[in-house]
């Protein structure tokens, strides 16, 4: 069933795994794509997705997370906040193709700006060969720190040392989620479990905000999904939260 729900991280998180299928206006053979950029409505989105699940049969855990937007502000803006709070790769892509395509829009209405003969300015120079040979060179000067290392007060240090970064590490992860769970995103979700067939004739009813023109969804299968579903968090109809 469809709905609209808080997306929020809890202490109840678990790993899982399955499959992810995203959907976005820049899939090749998905989007409409035109000169003033890609669309994708809700109502496409759901139906490749569909599709996919069309081929596999049996039975499952299926989740759909997705955002939507009749604006590229208003589109943004709901797909920031989900990011924010789970920052898949199917997700964060999706980011950084939209930003790219309002920033190539923004670029082709600014005139062009003139010739500059001044040298551009300095940045770290990094290549995958060149951080190879410096990390190979800051391990031998750990090596050879190490080997000088020859009375024990200076053993003591170097382990008291290493329980203050372990602790500290220890302290930025609880810091970390923490702050994670306190954050929270609303996205329309989808939710089923069992047999697909019957999945697929829920999954089609009552698709949301079916005149938009920009959407994004990653679609999870798998075996068992309770560790994704505790995130989930129904609206209350009077709380507007």
């Amino acid at each position: 069933m469809w709905r609209e729900a808080k997306l929020a991280f809890t202490d109840s998180v678990a790993s899982l795994n399955c499959s992810v299928i995203p959907v976005h206006p820049w899939l090749y053979g998905v989007g409409q794509q035109t000169e003033n950029g890609a669309y994708l409505s809700p109502v496409n989105a759901i139906n490749y997705l569909a599709d996919k699940l069309a081929g596999t049969g049996g039975a499952a855990d299926i989740v759909i997370m997705m955002v939507s937007g009749q604006t590229h502000d208003s589109f943004m803006a709901s797909l920031n906040k989900l990011v924010d709070v789970f920052p898949c790769p199917a997700f964060t892509q999706v980011r950084r193709l939209a930003q790219s395509a309002a920033q190539l829009a923004a670029e082709k209405m600014q005139i062009p700006a003139k010739y500059s003969q001044s040298l551009p300015a300095a940045i770290p120079l990094s290549v995958p060969t060149s951080r190879t040979a410096l990390a190979a060179a800051a391990v031998k000067k750990a090596q050879q720190e190490a080997a000088d290392i020859a009375d024990l007060t200076a053993l003591k240090k170097l382990m008291g040392d290493f329980k203050q970064q372990r602790e500290s590490l220890i302290s930025g992860i609880a810091n970390g989620l923490t702050e994670l769970q306190g954050k929270s995103a609303r996205a329309w979700v989808f939710t089923a479990s069992g047999d697909l067939p019957s999945t697929l004739l829920e999954l089609v009813k009552g698709i949301p905000l079916q005149s938009s023109v920009y959407t994004a969804a990653m679609m999870l299968v798998g075996d068992n999904l309770d560790g994704i579903k505790g995130m989930i968090h129904d609206i209350e109809p009077d709380t507007g939260a």
